[in-house]
């Protein structure tokens, strides 16, 4: 039956359970409605027989509905649309909440290509090459305008933005190939904007990340690459500990736990900090990004708002970089609390 449906509604395979239960769901959207539309259907057509005007000057009839039509006519609609509500949102929640084993990968949008970073190496441009049967997440984000990564394989599409990380992630079922769009108009090469998933055993995944790395490894000692982008021969973290240098990041933060300007970065990947408005927001690579770009907007409680914003001035791959050497940055000391702020003694009156 499944497969009957997918071949009806002209639906790509399913490359993902996630895909099969999106499916199903479409499936009973379109029987419902397809079913309630042959019963309007139908109705029209018993009325105008049965209720047709049989002489010139007959009038129409005045029909005053009782309660329980209204009833019925409300309601049945109103309990459709709360059962797909009720099957639909969870698993909204579900692409929402990749699994905490999930294996990252940083995804770069740019006219009009993919760029596809691992966060230990090696790097991509317009293959995703992924192991079978282990969870994978997506931080993507765009260099120059909004873009959409779309595998329709997957039923998988998520918006990629200039300036910001949005996240989503997939379990492939099993070996294969499948095509990646561009699902937002993004300018003339819009068509062109191709990619491909490739889905590999896990062992032969792992046995190609070992040799891209024995290669760049290798690479180190030739003549250097331009370095539009981050250089893609050396590991995130290495990118990132010699970017946060040169951009002057040690300057306001420690990596040692150390109280000064700005909050440490050690264990600071995955802390709830409180802001100074009293909210709290989790040290993700969404807030990380959006802290670099927007610093002023999100303010750590006991810290003074003296960050500079980087907003044009650091590249999406440079980011990605910074944020996966916070990333590297944990100890196996737990660390609940929020930072805490430098105290700074209080100024003497002049005399």
């Amino acid at each position: 039956m499944n497969e009957l449906m997918r071949t009806l509604l002209f639906l790509p395979e399913q490359g993902t359970d996630y895909a099969r239960s999106v499916d199903h769901l479409h499936y009973f959207v379109i029987s419902a409605t397809m079913l309630g539309s042959a019963a309007v259907f139908v109705t029209v057509i018993a009325f105008v027989i049965v209720y047709r005007r049989r002489r010139a000057r007959q009038s129409t009839p005045v029909v005053e509905p009782k309660p329980i039509h209204e009833a019925v006519f409300i309601g049945l609609p109103l309990v459709l649309f709360l059962v797909w509500f009720g099957i639909g949102f969870p698993q909204f929640v579900a692409l929402q909440t990749p699994p905490k084993d999930a294996m990252d990968v940083y995804v770069q949008g740019k006219k009009w290509m993919w760029k596809f970073a691992y966060p230990g190496g090696p790097s991509a441009v317009d293959t995703l090459r992924v192991p079978a049967g282990r969870p994978v997440r997506l931080l993507m984000t765009s260099r120059d305008v909004i873009h959409s990564f779309y595998v329709p394989a997957f039923r998988l599409k998520q918006d990629v933005l200039p300036g910001r990380y949005t996240q989503t992630w997939f379990q492939a079922k099993e070996p294969g190939r499948h095509q990646i769009f561009c699902a937002e108009f993004c300018g003339v090469g819009h068509s062109a904007m191709l990619g491909e998933v490739v889905v590999m055993e896990p062992s032969e995944f792992d046995a190609w990340v070992a040799n891209q790395r024995r290669v760049v490894a290798a690479a180190q000692d030739s003549a250097p690459v331009p370095s539009e982008d981050v250089d893609v021969r050396t590991s995130l973290v290495d990118q990132g500990r010699k970017l946060a240098s040169e951009y002057g990041c040690f300057k306001c933060h420690t990596v040692d736990g150390t109280l000064h300007i700005g909050p440490t970065w050690l264990d600071l990947y995955g802390r709830r900090e409180k802001l100074k408005d009293g909210k709290w927001v989790v040290a993700d690579e969404g807030y990380l990004t959006r802290s670099m770009m927007d610093p002023r907007a999100e303010v750590v409680a006991g810290f003074q708002d003296v960050m500079p914003t980087f907003q044009g001035r650091i590249p999406a791959p440079e980011v990605a970089a910074i944020v996966e050497f916070i990333k590297s940055l944990r100890t196996s000391t737990v660390r609940p609390e929020p930072s805490k702020g430098p105290v700074y003694a209080p100024i003497p009156p002049a005399k």
